[in-house]
């Protein structure tokens, strides 16, 4: 829609100073020719006169105007040209105009809308139809209708009414009477018809217009023909609304659609030599398509089963022909016609015996009984159809049972139903029994075919043949934990050696459907078996260990081993110690933990369920992974369970946690647990060494990874009651020095804190689980194969559901918004910059070049060896979006996003709303440390400089409300700390990692929080930034998917995803 421009603006858009000037002189000498404007006012397209006409255009477009212009100057610079300044000088000066032509005209639109439809105010009148179906004995059936009000006139033209219809154009149909669409109406119960026939004009017409040849029309003046299809339509409309209908020249009125078969009667009686059949009423029949499936009889037309249709049709078809309703059958041809033709009209029809030969006709149940044997390698199968006293046998009529001179009514369907799965079988004929002699067609007919089998007849097996099934309830084991804490687990199979389970096993593998057993019997590989080779394999238990029977386990299986085993369906006894541990382990808040005197009344509900978890996993010589979302008090969960320990174990627990938060500990223990008598490990090497002294006297250990590293010489001698890690993502790398050592340190128990397990891969948890447990997520090589390449290149489903089914039990994890109902709300919204006109050039210019050298160095290098100069060009690009003089100190030009920061910091200042600023680049905090100094914005500053005896200070002033802004390096400030005094934050640029900006975020979302929290993250449009913004989506997705047990993930940046953050 058209919106004020400015002269201002129009400056701006000129792509030099003098444009605007030979603009104005232009719309001063009336260049301007033929301008023209869209209804809508959004488009304009003018012609102006310079040193030839040349055509301009704008439209515009929400907040934007796009232009065009085809002189050279618009093709070749950025900016608009003199043309396009004229025509928006003109637009900006005659706007008075331009509205007044639009309201002209928007308002001659309403008036001629409402012109239109005035008629549709006015009351229509409903005009009464009457529909005909007309059909002779060969031309297809065809419909005509009346239309009237007291008096119906006969439409001879359905095309013309349609279309008068259609155009809202009145239709005549005699002096008296026309269908004028504006005053007439049809009824509520015609309109189903009304539609019906409106879709099929509709269709006629299309393909009248798009065929050139057509050899005719579905309408013929006043009918419509019917073809099968419309025909079946039409019918179903009329199902129930009687109707007159035209029959062979004959009328019928109020004619029914019935959806039954027709009440014919086949009546059989003697003749001189044989049965005379009479079918009566079959000279009263019409068919009215062509299978038959439509049928007038005595006045009304019947839908008639599949099975009428093909049974009456021959009769038909022979009186059509020969005009006789009876047919004589020789008593020669008795076989044939006892079991082809009495058995369908005795179900088709009325059949009705004559007395005189009434004694003739047997009609007795069917009782089918199968024999099953086992002769050799095969089976046979003796099948016998009882009616009464007959017995036939349909392989072999010399050993049928019957009576020649009776006429015996089989049931015909029910006989094929049987033989039709013997056919499917592939049973062989022989004599008069059937067989199957191979091992795969016997199988498939004993577990699949006989018990369909078992659904139309009476089967009888002999011994032999009953010893080739094994029975479902045949497979059977047990579970225990022993008292000396031992998993122990025992799978059988009834009447089969423990020693073959390795062939059968292999036999599976292969994918066969069955293992045949040395006594011939035959084991159904099937899900349910596979469940149980399913959870061996889970379990890493190798094949030759069922021969032995009692598989020892480690008990962290446990869970894992209950999960599988309640899917399988097989029937395992779990002894008691067993189920407890399952319990106690699923709900530990049921567990009688005692909580700490001066933790009571401290501790949220959801605290002390995490609380008795530790000490439930503690109780079974477990560890675990506190995952709960930060500023959920991980905290104070682990410092309760160590002081609950206390007294219970003898001996020193070791903290170890980011350099940063080595202080929080000590001031969170003090808080909550003064009784526990603390020893930070900091300092230099002499420092250390004398601190370290103190430990065997001391409750709690506190130290650093990058300390842990230096000293594990040290460490590893200790024996510590209990580990914990905090911010535990610091060991994800598995080869890392981190992790290396810590997992070096002797412990009773061990315990990982993080809000964050997975940042990236599935080998990151791995790394966890192998300083928590070692061994109970395999070697990282097998885990690799078995999980992370599955769940994350092939992103199968099955395989993360059971990864994620192992992990579960261990992992602790709740989010806020399900556990505390009273923390304030969290607003995240994305605020997007413009670059300036230099910052773009810059970007675009470097973009360029670091692409063309980057597909240089995948071609030479190949992508992996690659990565730390996309690394690098990637982190170029981010800086130019920050501001480019991160990227040379050479730009003196602005930056669009810095711009909108400041904007953003003035209007939180003047609300007194408090901001916690973060970025991962500290020359950024610095630029913007220069601004806010100019700006008089106080502000607070902290980065990996600040040494972290200091932190504490520095967070306690910003708490106490000592500055309006605090810059915080991501790296440094992310974690751990309690900022609750803010309740603003700002992500100044975006990283990749999704989980890290969640965590600096949590800083102040977090207990103790009592105002809604406003997160910002600055972006600037068209960059790199958006793209990470989009692939932070789909890495939340990979953390939640394995955490929350979702569907789909990603891991690392793959080679097309790198490759997509340098397109242009």
């Amino acid at each position: 829609m058209y919106r004020i421009i400015n002269e201002l603006e129009i400056k701006r858009r000129c792509f030099d100073t003098m444009t605007y000037k030979k603009g104005l002189d232009y719309y001063n000498s009336h260049k301007i020719k033929d301008l023209k404007m869209n209804q809508t006012g959004d488009s304009f397209d003018a012609i102006v006169l310079g040193s030839k006409a040349y055509n301009v255009s704008i439209k515009f477009y929400e907040s934007k105007i796009i232009t065009d212009c085809t002189c050279p100057a618009k093709q070749k610079f950025k900016g608009d040209c003199k043309h396009i300044i004229c025509v928006l000088i003109y637009l900006s000066r005659h706007r008075k105009d331009i509205e007044d032509f639009l309201y002209n005209n928007l308002s001659n639109e309403i008036f001629k809308a409402f012109e239109n439809n005035v008629n549709t105010l006015i009351e229509k009148q409903p005009v009464n139809i009457e529909v005909i179906f007309e059909k002779d004995l060969y031309a297809r059936g065809k419909i005509s209708f009346k239309i009237g009000m007291d008096k119906l006139y006969i439409v001879k033209s359905i095309r013309k009414l349609f279309s008068g219809i259609e155009n809202g154009e009145p239709v005549e149909f005699g002096k008296n009477f026309a269908f004028i669409p504006a005053v007439h109406t049809f009824k509520d119960e015609d309109m189903p018809l009304i539609n019906f026939v409106r879709e099929v004009y509709e269709i006629d017409k299309i393909d009248a217009q798009n065929s050139y040849y057509r050899a005719g029309s579905i309408f013929d003046g006043k009918h419509l023909i019917l073809t099968s299809t419309i025909m079946k339509r039409f019918f179903d409309i009329m199902k129930e609304r009687p109707f007159n209908a035209v029959i062979s020249n004959q009328r019928y009125d109020d004619v029914k659609i019935l959806n039954e078969d027709v009440p014919i009667e086949f009546k059989l009686s003697k003749d001189n030599n044989g049965i005379l059949l009479g079918i009566n009423g079959i000279e009263k029949i019409r068919p009215l398509n062509e299978n038959g499936s439509f049928l007038f009889y005595d006045g009304n037309i019947y839908n008639v089963s599949e099975k009428q249709q093909k049974v009456l049709m021959p009769f038909y078809a022979i009186y059509l022909r020969k005009g006789i309703n009876k047919i004589n059958f020789k008593i020669q041809d008795k076989p044939k016609f006892e079991s082809l033709v009495l058995p369908h009209i005795e179900k088709n029809g009325n059949m009705v015996i004559d007395d005189s030969i009434k004694s003739l006709f047997c009609k007795e149940t069917l009782t089918a009984k199968i024999y099953f044997d086992k002769e050799k390698e095969s089976i046979t199968a003796d099948i016998n159809f009882n009616y009464g006293k007959f017995n036939i046998n349909p392989y072999n009529p010399s050993k049928n049972i019957t009576d020649k001179n009776a006429f015996l009514i089989r049931d015909i369907e029910k006989e094929r139903n049987i033989l039709d799965i013997f056919e499917r079988a592939k049973f062989k004929i022989k004599d008069s029994k059937v067989y199957l002699d191979t091992d795969d067609d016997i199988f498939d007919f004993i577990f699949n075919g006989l018990p369909e089998l078992q659904k139309y007849a009476e089967v009888y097996y002999s011994d032999e043949f009953k010893k080739l099934r094994l029975n479902k309830n045949s497979f059977g084991g047990s579970v225990r934990l022993s008292e000396e804490g031992l998993l122990e687990f025992d799978f059988s199979i009834d009447e089969v050696d423990n020693n073959i389970l390795p062939q059968i096993l292999a036999s599976f593998r292969k994918k066969k459907k069955y293992f045949k057993l040395p006594n011939g019997a035959f084991l159904p590989l099937d899900a349910e078996f596979g469940s149980i080779i399913n959870i061996m394999d889970s379990l890493e238990i190798p094949d030759k260990e069922l021969k032995k029977g009692g598989i020892k386990l480690p008990k962290y299986k446990a869970l894992y081993l209950d999960e599988k085993l309640k899917n399988s369906n097989i029937s395992i006894e779990r002894n008691l110690r067993f189920k407890e541990l399952v319990q106690n382990i699923k709900e530990p808040q049921d567990m009688d933990f005692e909580i700490p005197a001066n933790l009571k009344g401290v501790l949220r509900k959801y605290q002390i369920t995490g609380y008795k978890w530790l000490k439930t996993l503690s109780q079974y010589g477990f560890g675990g992974i506190l995952a709960d979302d930060m500023g959920l008090g991980k905290t104070i969960q682990a410092i309760a369970f160590l002081l609950s320990e206390k007294e219970k174990v003898k001996g020193p627990a070791i903290v170890i946690c980011p350099t940063s938060l080595l202080y929080n500990w000590e001031s969170e223990i003090e808080n909550f647990a003064p009784s526990l008598k603390t020893l930070v490990i900091s300092g230099n090497k002499s420092v250390r060494e004398i601190l370290r002294e103190q430990i065997s006297t001391s409750d709690v250990v506190i130290t650093s990874y990058p300390l842990i590293r230096r000293d594990i010489e040290f460490y590893e001698k200790i024996e510590f009651t209990y580990c914990i890690i905090d911010e535990a993502q610091h060991i994800k790398n598995p080869l890392s020095q981190n992790a290396e050592s810590v997992k070096k340190i002797k412990a009773k128990g061990y315990f990982a804190l993080t809000g964050t397990p997975i940042e990236n891969s599935l080998s990151e948890l791995w790394s966890i689980f192998d300083f928590l447990m070692p061994g109970y997520l395999l070697s990282h090589r097998k885990f690799v194969e078995k999980y992370e390449k599955p769940i994350v290149k092939n992103s199968d489903k099955n395989v993360l559901t059971d990864f994620s089914k192992h992990i579960q039990p261990f992992i602790l994890r709740r989010v806020k918004k399900d556990v505390l109902k009273e923390l304030p709300q969290k607003i995240e919204t994305i605020s997007v910059a413009e670059l300036t006109k230099e910052q773009k050039e810059l970007y675009l210019a470097y973009l360029k070049n670091a692409k063309g050298e980057i597909e240089t160095e995948i071609a030479s290098k190949g992508f992996e060896r690659s990565r730390i100069k996309i690394l690098s060009a990637l982190t170029r690009l981010r800086q130019i979006c920050c501001h480019p003089s991160m990227f040379t100190e050479k730009y003196k030009g602005e930056s669009g996003k810095m711009e909108l920061l400041l904007e953003l910091l003035q209007e939180l200042k003047a609300g007194s709303h408090r901001v916690l600023l973060f970025s991962q680049f500290t020359t950024a905090l610095k630029l913007i440390e220069g601004h806010l100094k100019k700006e008089e914005i106080t502000y607070l500053y902290l980065d990996g400089s600040v040494k972290s005896e200091n932190r504490g200070e520095i967070v306690k002033a910003f708490n106490n409300g000592d500055a309006d802004v605090f810059l915080i390096s991501l790296k440094a400030g992310g974690t751990g700390l309690n900022l609750t005094g803010a309740d603003t934050v700002i992500h100044f640029d975006p990283w990749w990692n999704p989980a890290v900006e969640d965590q600096a975020t949590d800083r102040a979302h977090r207990i103790g929080q009592e105002n809604t929290v406003q997160v910002i993250k600055l972006i600037t449009h068209g960059t790199i930034e958006e793209k990470i913004i989009k692939l932070q989506k789909k890495k939340k997705e990979m953390i939640n998917s394995v955490i929350n047990s979702g569907e789909t993930f990603i891991s690392k940046l793959s080679e097309e995803e790198i490759k997509a953050l340098f397109v242009m």
